[in-house]
């Protein structure tokens, strides 16, 4: 067995996520799976690096696959508490047992570790007070509540 030539990265909280929903449009089966859009309408954003709130625009067009496993791929916006405009881009992954995912769709409270919810986000801003956004890894974890998610993001030090 090898040795890694570098450390493991580390993990820094920059802040969580409480994105509000409106409910779940059906668009039926695609090429690839089902296909759904979840519009974002808002939320907040709190934490060590980040504060502000989520802007009423962009959605979470998801397909969810033949195994059971829903493709994330989210696009939208936050204004933080000074001003700043950042776009965030978030893509991953959320699957568990059969009985778990059921209960998620039906609109329950699922404690996130017994499903799978993560993510990998890009951010990007024009305001230079930001810029360090511009330039850094983001990895989520991630639980769904009836109309809303929250995802915690974390830089890849």
């Amino acid at each position: 067995m090898t040795q890694a030539t570098h450390p493991a990265p580390g993990l820094t909280h920059v802040c969580d996520l409480h994105v509000e929903l409106d409910p779940i449009r059906e668009m039926g089966q695609g090429r690839a799976g089902h296909r759904r859009i979840i519009p974002i309408i808002g939320g907040r954003v709190e934490g060590p690096k980040l504060n502000g709130k989520l802007l009423n625009l962009g959605a979470d067009w998801q397909t969810i696959w033949p195994s059971g496993v829903a493709e994330l791929d989210t696009r939208y916006a936050m204004e933080t508490h000074d001003g700043a405009v950042i776009e965030i881009i978030n893509y991953g992954y959320r699957h568990g047992p059969e009985e778990v995912l059921k209960r998620i769709m039906a609109g329950e409270v699922v404690p996130a570790d017994q499903y799978y919810m993560r993510t990998q986000a890009r951010l990007e801003t024009g305001d230079p007070r930001y810029d360090w956004v511009n330039r850094t890894l983001f990895i989520g974890t991630g639980s769904r509540q009836q109309l809303g998610v929250t995802v915690s993001l974390y830089t890849v030090d």
